[in-house]
């Protein structure tokens, strides 16, 4: 069971929702549904799951559903049909009092604007939820300051939201969402109304405090690269459906349909792509018992000027050029051990490859994927990464 259960969620705007639900069951369009019965649709049938730590966003044009659909899972907007269940609950029918303890303790929301109150300090701002869960002054206070120390605001507690620039205002309104700890985080385009460079900059500042809190975070936003920027999975909407879900790799390299297709088809790939989207399986690597003439045997035979060395578990150890290889093998020696170059290029899985453009154009070597113990996962190359900027599927072969 996941963190968050939504299924078949449907969102009915108007006062008579039973003959347009009936319309919908059946198959008719939302078009249709409003012409006959005056009712708007405002989300249909939405089904996903969100895990526990997962960083999930919901996009879409203007229209689309996504930011109904958010309120929806808080119960600011009470769903006309469908369940949506957070660890096992379902929200649409909690009493008042689950409903306000659900609000409080296991759920915080980030809106767009930034919604202070302005003749409240900053630390008062941040505690506001705290107070009103009863929570002392000096409680409040402390667990405040954390907050505001975690989004880089040490200092401003005693001023107030006047003195503040966008961009600390919104981090003002995410410290507020994290000082009652919760368990999940709902934000509703919350960097939208910022400036470029400073919206950046608080997409990174979101990244690094998930990286260390690791709090469910449902995220709505109109811009793909936001999206793909932060998302774990991404949901994409379109005339109140979703229409695809996948992770960010998934709609860029498989979208769903021709309109998912022209969706991402701007997108800068180099900042959505990881590693592991382009990287290739190695054609041939060598071991240190292997030896210089084997090693150059399967360079010849693959047409590589270099060879990654691993030892027995997949580790990396370094890589051999061809050129020494047959030094060696002219000399007798039949140990590689000497001419293995342990200065490797390397990344990580999931480096977006936008972190790695320098280092390929100029690196004399393809660049080693390693995961966290080191193991050989693949290698990338010119034409893998070339094809995958490009939008093509690739082979594991080169």
């Amino acid at each position: 069971m996941g963190k968050i259960e939504v299924n078949y969620l449907t969102e009915i705007y108007g006062s008579n929702t039973d003959r347009a639900m009936q319309m919908l069951r059946n198959g008719s369009s939302n078009q249709e549904i409003r012409e006959k019965t005056k009712q708007v649709v405002g989300v249909r049938e939405a089904s996903f799951c969100v895990e526990q730590g997962e960083s999930f966003v919901i996009m879409g044009l203007s229209g689309s559903g996504k930011s109904t659909l958010l309120r929806c899972i808080n119960r600011l907007i009470k769903a006309t049909d469908g369940k949506i269940m957070i660890d096992g609950e379902d929200v649409n029918h909690m009493s008042s009092r689950s409903l306000e303890k659900l609000r409080q303790e296991k759920m915080a929301m980030v809106f767009q604007r930034f919604a202070l109150l302005p003749h409240r300090t900053i630390l008062e701002n941040i505690g506001y939820g705290l107070e009103v869960r009863g929570v002392s002054r000096p409680d409040r206070n402390e667990k405040a300051l954390r907050a505001l120390e975690l989004v880089g605001l040490k200092g401003w507690e005693d001023s107030y939201p006047s003195s503040l620039s966008g961009g600390m205002q919104q981090r003002v309104g995410i410290a507020r969402a994290l000082a009652t700890d919760p368990d999940i985080l709902l934000m509703d385009e919350p960097f939208s109304a910022l400036d470029p460079l400073i919206r950046q900059d608080m997409q990174d500042e979101l990244l690094d405090i998930q990286q260390k809190l690791q709090k469910t975070i449902l995220f709505v936003t109109h811009d793909l690269d936001e999206a793909l920027k932060i998302g774990d999975r991404i949901a994409l909407m379109k005339d109140a459906r979703i229409v695809q879900i996948g992770s960010p790799e998934d709609i860029l390299l498989s979208p769903a349909s021709d309109y998912v297709a022209r969706f991402v088809e701007n997108v800068n790939r180099s900042r959505a792509l990881t590693a592991s989207a382009v990287m290739v399986k190695p054609r041939a690597v060598a071991q240190p018992k292997d030896g210089p003439l084997t090693a150059l045997t399967f360079m010849e035979k693959h047409g590589l000027s270099t060879i990654f060395v691993t030892d027995r578990a997949g580790h990396l150890q370094g890589y051999v050029q061809a050129e020494d290889a047959s030094a060696l093998v002219d000399a007798g020696i039949r140990e590689l051990d000497s001419i293995v170059i342990s200065e490797v290029p390397t990344a990580s899985p999931d480096t977006i490859l936008s972190d790695l453009l320098d280092t390929l154009a100029y690196t004399k070597v393809p660049v080693a994927v390693v995961d966290e113990q080191n193991r050989l996962k693949g290698v990338l190359v010119r034409g893998s990464v070339i094809a995958g900027l490009a939008g093509e599927r690739r082979g594991s072969h080169e």
